[in-house]
């Protein structure tokens, strides 16, 4: 599913130069659910945003769903992310003037799919999280939670072949942070959904078959858990 090599990325702050990423080489098989860990400054927001198509290295390779990325326009780049990577982020980047049904359906309109069926499939998955009772909600209606529930359900909503998430739970007690990793677990499982999870938090590490460790740009270790 991820396919990298050779990854650079560095950042300038004035005269000098701050290495994101350094030489980084990692695969990703599809059905992995993968957490990425290492203090602030260790490279993995970087990695996320690299695989995300959010920012492109400077110097090496990646493939996603078979697909070089340094191949593609920005244009073409910004349609593939649409299609194919889904994400999860930290304070759920909602649209506050949308509903939940709205806000999750939004990445289809997008990309052109009529209103019916775009709203047809938010429904769908917004039920499935038990959202059902939810779906003219707005944002600051719902508890954490839910707003991070209703992020998942857009995540999704295209059948992403990868999905990302940035530390999904560090704005949820953690309660609710259990609950998350466990509707992520779930889906890696249950639809062989392929993870890759960048988060502070040690206790994520158990939803997930794989850890990886960076340190300084680098991968420091990579292990089966």
């Amino acid at each position: 599913m991820v396919e990298a090599s050779g990854l650079r990325k560095i950042y300038k702050s004035g005269e000098t130069a701050i290495p994101a990423l350094n030489d980084v080489d990692l695969t990703v098989k599809t059905g992995e659910f993968v957490c990425v860990m290492g203090r602030s400054g260790s490279g993995k927001s970087t990695l996320l945003n690299v695989f995300g198509a959010l920012d492109r290295a400077d110097q090496g390779q990646v493939k996603i769903a078979g697909q070089d990325l340094t191949e593609l326009n920005d244009g073409k780049l910004a349609a593939f992310r649409r299609r194919k990577i889904g994400f999860i982020f930290q304070f759920f980047n909602l649209m506050p003037t949308l509903t939940a049904t709205e806000n999750v359906a939004l990445p289809l309109l997008l990309d052109g799919v009529a209103v019916g069926p775009a709203q047809a499939r938010a429904r769908e998955l917004l039920e499935k999280f038990e959202l059902g009772d939810r779906l003219g909600h707005r944002p600051g209606q719902l508890s954490g939670g839910q707003m991070q529930r209703v992020a998942i359900a857009r995540a999704l909503v295209a059948k992403p072949a990868l999905l990302l998430a940035d530390e999904p739970t560090g704005n949820l007690d953690t309660n609710m942070g259990t609950q998350i990793l466990s509707i992520l677990k779930n889906l890696n499982e249950s639809e062989n959904q392929t993870i890759l999870l960048v988060t502070h938090d040690p206790g994520a590490a158990r939803f997930a078959n794989r850890l990886i460790q960076m340190k300084d740009g680098r991968i420091a270790t990579d292990e089966r858990v």
